[in-house]
């Protein structure tokens, strides 16, 4: 089939996350743009893109892109596409919009032009008036922004941050996609041991564990493209096969996931055992105020409470203050803390030495990154 045209979406802020993991797996040839990653590959990078990508939410199939000021353009440029080279005469497409600053700003309606033309697309390959839509699924995404249309199928199915694991979930999870993010940006060495000192139901533990071990975040799960009959099974199994052999089996990791909530140190424990990392990962109650280690050059990579509510900020900022006192007689080690509070360096007692600013879900963020001296003899990834 060719090179074919791929876009990783990602959130505000993880675009050079994404591209790096993109990078990493020998996609080259790349873009980044604001919320996406856009590339070159084969068949088989869409499988392994999907089963091996862990800061990115989807990774969509580009069908085309063109400008369109009138339903007429619209309905013509799509309909030019390649659409039956892509979908089996039984395929179900549903068709999902946006539109942002264009001409054509209703959505529903160019929803509506998008499945009447790839329909008739569909007419003039199979030679029939009706499609049953039984078959495997292809959703189809028709954004515009500033008249500027591009026209996308979903290859994941459920986004990427569902890694098969979190079947059980606590209050105000992090996004697995989120957590791996920031263990990512931290530049934690395996070697060296980490606490999250508000693991809750312990999506960060976890994250750091499959990073640390190498397993691929999307071994445990299925994706939509699995079910097309364009992508072979064979190209599946070609990945899956590769990110099994990956697997650091021999190495051992010193994690550990502390926290008040017994009921959350429950679902993390069981978490990790379905994420298969469960022996990597020590969760113990134990609030911050009790927080010490003898071991030296670590890492604490946490999202606390953020106050977002009027009643809890005095408590939170208590918190902060605490979180300053204790992190400090750990004069070795780094911390790294996300959250939206405006004032945390100022509570916190200590400037950080760099900030990024990141959205968990629709809230804005800062995550906060204070490095601890340089290990002897140790050489910081890069």
């Amino acid at each position: 089939m060719g090179k074919l045209e791929l876009i990783a979406t990602a959130a505000f802020g993880l675009e050079s996350v994404v591209a790096r993991e993109v990078l990493d797996l020998g996609y080259i040839e790349q873009k980044v743009e604001n919320g996406r990653v856009t590339f070159w590959g084969d068949e088989l990078a869409v499988c392994r893109t999907n089963i091996w990508l862990r800061t990115a939410d989807r990774v969509l199939l580009k069908m085309g892109q063109f400008e369109a000021r009138t339903f007429e353009e619209l309905f013509q440029q799509t309909k030019a596409l390649p659409w039956p080279d892509w979908l089996p005469e039984d395929a179900n497409f549903p068709v999902e919009g946006k539109s942002v600053k264009s001409t054509l700003f209703s959505v529903s309606d160019c929803q509506a032009i998008v499945k009447k033309a790839i329909v008739e697309k569909m007419k003039e390959r199979y030679k029939r008036q009706w499609f049953e839509e039984t078959g495997p699924r292809y959703k189809v995404e028709v954004a515009l922004l500033k008249d500027v249309v591009t026209i996308t199928i979903d290859t994941s199915g459920a986004g990427l941050h569902k890694r098969g694991y979190r079947k059980l979930v606590g209050q105000a999870p992090l996004k697995e996609t989120l957590a791996s993010a920031l263990v990512y940006l931290s530049r934690w060495h395996p070697e060296r041991p980490l606490i999250d000192p508000f693991c809750g139901s312990g999506t960060i533990p976890i994250e750091a564990a499959m990073l640390g071990l190498n397993l691929a975040s999307g071994l445990r799960r299925d994706f939509a493209a699995e079910k097309w009959p364009n992508i072979q099974e064979k190209y599946w199994k070609e990945a899956r096969g590769e990110a099994l052999d990956l697997i650091k089996k021999d190495i051992s990791l010193d994690i550990a996931g502390f926290d008040i909530d017994d009921e959350a140190l429950s679902l993390a424990r069981y978490h990790a055992r379905e994420a298969g990392v469960e022996k990597h990962i020590h969760f113990q109650r134990c609030p911050v105020a009790e927080l010490k280690s003898k071991k030296k050059f670590g890492y604490i990579i946490c999202n606390p409470p953020y106050g977002e509510r009027l009643e809890e900020m005095k408590a939170v900022e208590r918190l902060y203050k605490e979180m300053g006192q204790i992190f400090k007689k750990l004069d070795t080690w780094s911390y790294y803390v996300l959250t939206s509070h405006p004032r945390f360096e100022t509570l916190f007692g200590r400037r950080a030495d760099k900030n990024r600013k990141l959205f968990n879900g629709r809230i804005e963020t800062h995550y906060y990154q204070f490095f601890g001296p340089k290990v002897p003899g140790f050489k910081r990834d890069i």
